[in-house]
């Protein structure tokens, strides 16, 4: 029988042990032997001859220790080489050659490509979504998104609790780059006051004016809750020639960050003592929750499934609460859809 093979590819995502796990399980009883790939696309770029540098041969003892691991065993790492055409034609031979009828990419939309990619060139591939910013719209949710949802929950919670303590506000920077979900349900899900995302245009202005209303509502411990590529939709602000005066060391061109803006907002606000976390790679390196984990399991089946059946090229989802797949190039067509409302709701007051 042919061999399968795994890679995790871009950021890691808690559940990307289990989602292996579960491919190898489940190839395992179609009988086919897996091979991991290191490193992610990386490892199929053929720098060394030495098979054990790129590649792992996964047994069931293996994988079984691994599931509720967090991080990915197989690592993971950007591959901006496997762009150029002739690297993912060797890379294609190299599967070859190891005799791979069928590869599982788990990642986001730039692994996705690289898996389009490779079905281009008779590698059959199967994706499945594995980026905790749940920015890959053909699915109701990614895997470990919620995972890091929970960590941003339980972050702003305990927060919140200290702000109440001390009547001081304070600004949370959580994950997403050009998604903003991560932001907008931590807000939902704990009360925080004022959300900042990277799909609503903003200003600084703005935000210091929804603060300082919620100083005169009488409510000194508000939060803000920003994500961290909010800064690409935010008005031009020019951070040196408002700090400066104030005696902040700052230098000419800085850019806007959730320290810097924590800084604006005491002088906007006047003088309320705000303090800022970053929540950070926490978001990342935890095991995954529950349903990260059956989402890993079913998926990972899915995938070695559709492989056995000769069907690929597609991607794995959730709908409804529901497994399902569809093709790639379809999957990774569907515009995005912001739940503006419940952003205007959770900015309202």
């Amino acid at each position: 029988m042919s061999n399968i093979a795994v890679l995790t590819s871009g950021g890691d995502a808690p559940g990307m042990n289990a989602t292996v796990m579960s491919v190898a399980r489940n190839a395992a009883y179609y009988g086919m032997p897996l091979i991991g790939v290191k490193r992610g696309y990386n490892g199929l770029l053929g720098r060394t001859n030495n098979f054990d540098d790129n590649f792992v041969r996964l047994d069931l003892d293996t994988v079984l220790n691994i599931a509720d691991m967090p991080g990915t065993y197989l690592r993971t790492a950007r591959c901006d080489e496997f762009k150029d055409p002739q690297v993912r034609e060797k890379s294609a031979q190299i599967l070859r050659d190891l005799d791979i009828s069928g590869l599982v990419v788990v990642g986001g939309d730039g692994s996705f490509q690289g898996a389009m990619r490779l079905c281009e060139l008779g590698i059959p591939c199967i994706g499945i979504p594995g980026t905790i910013d749940n920015d890959l719209s053909y699915t109701e949710v990614t895997l470990g998104y919620d995972t890091a949802l929970n960590v941003c929950v339980d972050t702003v919670r305990a927060i919140r609790a200290t702000s109440r303590s001390h009547d001081r506000p304070h600004v949370v920077e959580v994950m997403g780059r050009h998604c903003g979900d991560l932001a907008l349900y931590t807000a939902e899900a704990t009360g925080a006051e004022v959300v900042v995302v990277p799909e609503k245009r903003w200003s600084v202005d703005e935000i210091a004016a929804q603060c300082n209303r919620q100083l005169d509502l009488g409510n000194p411990r508000m939060t803000v809750v920003v994500a961290e590529g909010c800064w690409e939709s935010m008005a031009p602000f020019d951070v040196y020639k408002f700090l400066k005066p104030h005696g902040v060391q700052v230098f000419p061109g800085e850019p806007m960050t959730t320290e810097r803006l924590t800084q604006i907002l005491k002088y906007k606000c006047n003088g309320a003592e705000f303090r800022h976390t970053v929540v950070g790679y926490t978001q990342r390196g935890l095991a995954p929750t529950a349903r990260d984990s059956i989402f890993a399991f079913e998926a990972g089946a899915l995938a070695i499934n559709l492989l056995h059946k000769g069907i690929s090229n597609q991607a794995i989802g959730m709908k409804n609460g529901k497994i399902f797949h569809m093709p790639m190039a379809d999957a990774l067509a569907v515009k995005r859809h912001f739940n503006r409302k419940l952003h205007h709701l959770l900015n309202a007051l």
